[in-house]
């Protein structure tokens, strides 16, 4: 089946008790077994799991290519999957990140890995063989995203992949930003898929969750373990309302990238913006790799322009709501500084190009015209 059929029909059969088509949310926090030990229908407690769960996590496995042995597993933030990837680390054992990737991930290595024993280094992924070269012996875990948040740099994820392999260390790729619509790490050699379910896969603005999505049977085997006695799982209906976004998800998708491009273009006409990111730029210096590994290239544009302006524009625009999050139906209008990324030190966010005038945009599903012409009047003088 191709993706948009496997969106909507993936994990979710009409229920078998009704006949509903939409499937019912399950609330229940506990089930009745048949016997001392034996459940019903494979359920026993909601930590372990539930039938909006496994749902889901039949749909994103299915979504990102994972083998039939190893459904997604879904967690209520996308910074508790994000940890409870990295709690396959040791102490001893280095992590490489991607140097531009998102503020939490870079809080939760430096202020709970670093002082645990974790390596925690950082790397330039626009110079592949650079960053391939810092994945040593006692390299343990490499972790990029791509396209980045917030410059959208590009990682060849194939790559990477490769060089991690070459020392026995796991790849791991945050697809929040390109979705598994349009770009599938898995079949690029990534042992482990990130994303955040609150963004685009929902689609709505209006959940918390996370998930991560693995090709090895043993490296799930793990990761289940860890999530049931961690027990930082996503909600029934934080799972209902994420399945709802994904049926819709290649359309949205579709038009989150027709406008992004459009925007971008028309960023790149105007005097007062310094820079535009985006990797459908044919400008951009990644551009042919952005061809190669992603079917489109997203719904994110950022922006440089002077810092002064920059709280302007943050200020007057009135399609695009001043918020701190992305991919939902709406257009978002953020400022890394002091959002994303508020939680690094100013030196840090120089160091990482985050400068005081770079603006990040999640361009919605509004009419094109209606937001270039909203961003046209905030960028007036």
């Amino acid at each position: 089946m191709q993706f948009s059929t496997r969106a909507i029909h993936t994990g979710q059969a009409a229920d078998p008790s009704t006949g509903a088509v939409t499937p019912p949310i399950h609330l229940s926090s506990i089930y009745e077994f048949s016997e001392p030990g034996v459940s019903k229908a494979g359920y026993e407690y909601i930590r372990h799991g539930s039938p909006n769960r496994h749902s889901l996590e039949m749909c994103l496995a299915s979504l990102e290519g994972a083998p039939e042995e190893c459904p997604a597993l879904c967690y209520s933030s996308g910074m508790a999957a994000i940890d409870a990837a990295m709690r396959l680390l040791h102490p001893g054992e280095k992590l490489l990140l991607a140097r531009d990737i998102y503020g939490g991930t870079i809080s939760l290595a430096e202020k709970l890995l670093r002082p645990n024993g974790i390596h925690v280094e950082y790397g330039d992924t626009s110079d592949i063989e650079k960053f391939s070269n810092a994945i040593t012996a006692n390299t343990r875990m490499v972790w990029i995203e791509t396209p980045s948040n917030p410059l959208l740099t590009l990682t060849d994820i194939a790559a990477v992949s490769r060089a991690a392999h070459s020392v026995g260390a796991l790849a791991a790729a945050d697809n929040t930003f390109a979705t598994p619509y349009l770009q599938n790490p898995l079949a690029l050699g990534v042992d482990i898929v990130m994303h955040s379910t609150t963004k685009y896969l929902g689609g709505h603005s209006d959940l918390l969750g996370g998930a991560l999505v693995v090709n090895d049977p043993s490296l799930y085997s793990q990761l289940l373990t860890l999530q049931k006695m961690t027990g930082a799982v996503a909600s029934p209906f934080d799972c209902w309302l994420t399945l709802r976004g994904i049926r819709t998800l290649s359309i949205r998708m579709q038009k989150h990238c027709e406008n992004a491009a459009s925007i971008a273009r028309f960023l790149q006409t105007l005097p007062q913006v310094r820079k535009v990111h985006y990797p459908g730029l044919e400008e951009q210096p990644l551009f042919h790799l952005a061809q190669r590994q992603m079917r489109g290239f997203g719904g994110i544009v950022s922006m440089e322009v002077d810092p002064d302006r920059a709280q302007r524009i943050l200020r007057k625009t009135k399609i695009f709501t001043l918020a701190g999050s992305l991919g939902g139906v709406e257009s978002i209008i953020s400022y890394p500084r002091l959002m994303s990324h508020s939680s690094l030190s100013e030196e840090e966010r120089q160091e990482r190009g985050i400068t005081d005038g770079l603006i990040r945009l999640s361009i919605g599903l509004e009419d094109t015209a209606d937001l270039i012409a909203d961003l046209e009047q905030a960028l007036e003088d």
